[in-house]
């Protein structure tokens, strides 16, 4: 998405200088942020990572951006990435503010989901402009992750005087900001991971299971059913439920379970867990019949076992 022809992109005067950028933490996520904020006309000049990875995200990400100490990132950005993980944040924040590495006015943006700007506020007492800006996608730290952003929402939380500015940014970059308060940062991050991070296991796990039944390619087998499925939930809600637990096939989950117990035991735990949810949605959006429900949901409160 071109920014400038967003039909909600803040005037000019609102829109963020040209801006010398910094990353401190070269994981998967800021190298493609400082690279989309250099397409917007920005200008990356310092980055900080340690690992051979992180070098070479860099270097791919970044070319002839030079690799320096995150106190001397600082020294040399208006706007600083901080994309360190959430729990090394806060430790991170503290020490530059105590070294003195801050200064009034520079701009600093953590992209932890969990954390909004109070983790931020020893910059903000060194004069820091804080924000919190985290694109809602999953990266693999290669230079298709700048493509990714377009259409991307962010979680931004950030100041009243600085909503503006923040939402600027995360348009600049190509995606689309939406505002979170600082008190349901940990909510909405948790949603992100229920519904990305355990996508992920659930997709891996069955594909192990299709090839243990034979299947010479399950992801061929799974791409056109579970794009499906996304499309009709994303579009349906809970209507879009189908299979044995919806339609409340108590005999064919036990037989299922049996099935995990002899050939993937460490299956049945998340199998019944989502089972059990599944049931309790489906009866609540009147999908499943409670006459049905109760052979179904005394299975699945006995193991699996009929």
């Amino acid at each position: 998405m071109n920014a400038h022809t967003h039909p909600e992109h803040p005037s000019p005067q609102d829109r963020p200088a040209r801006l010398t950028v910094g990353v401190v933490g070269t994981g998967r996520v800021g190298p493609a942020l400082a690279a989309a904020l250099r397409l917007a006309g920005h200008r990356p000049v310092a980055a900080s990572g340690v690992s051979d990875a992180s070098v070479r995200r860099a270097a791919a990400l970044l070319p002839e951006v030079p690799l320096v100490t995150p106190a001397e990132v600082l020294a040399r950005a208006e706007l600083v990435l901080l994309t360190v993980p959430d729990d090394a944040l806060p430790g991170l924040v503290a020490g530059l503010a105590e070294t003195g590495a801050v200064r009034p006015g520079q701009l600093i943006v953590h992209t932890s989901g969990r954390h909004g700007t109070a983790v931020l506020d020893p910059a903000r007492r060194a004069g820091a402009l804080p924000l919190a800006l985290h694109p809602a996608m999953t990266f693999a730290g290669t230079p298709v992750d700048v493509d990714r952003l377009a259409g991307c929402s962010f979680g931004v939380t950030a100041p009243d005087e600085l909503r503006l500015a923040a939402e600027a940014l995360v348009i600049e970059m190509g995606g689309e900001p939406e505002w979170i308060a600082e008190e349901a940062r940990p909510l909405y991050h948790a949603a992100l991971a229920l519904g990305a991070n355990h996508l992920v296991t659930l997709v891996a796990q069955a594909m192990d299971l299709l090839r243990t039944a034979g299947v010479e390619a399950p992801d061929r087998m799974l791409g056109p059913l579970l794009g499906a499925a996304l499309d009709n939930v994303l579009r349906s809600g809970d209507a879009a439920l189908t299979g044995p637990v919806a339609r409340g096939d108590a005999g064919t989950v036990a037989a299922h379970v049996a099935q995990l117990r002899a050939h993937a035991p460490q299956a049945v735990p998340g199998y019944l867990a989502m089972a059990r949810t599944t049931a309790d949605r489906a009866l609540a959006a009147g999908l499943l019949k409670p006459e049905l429900a109760e052979d179904l949901l005394g299975v699945l409160s006995d193991g699996g076992r009929p």
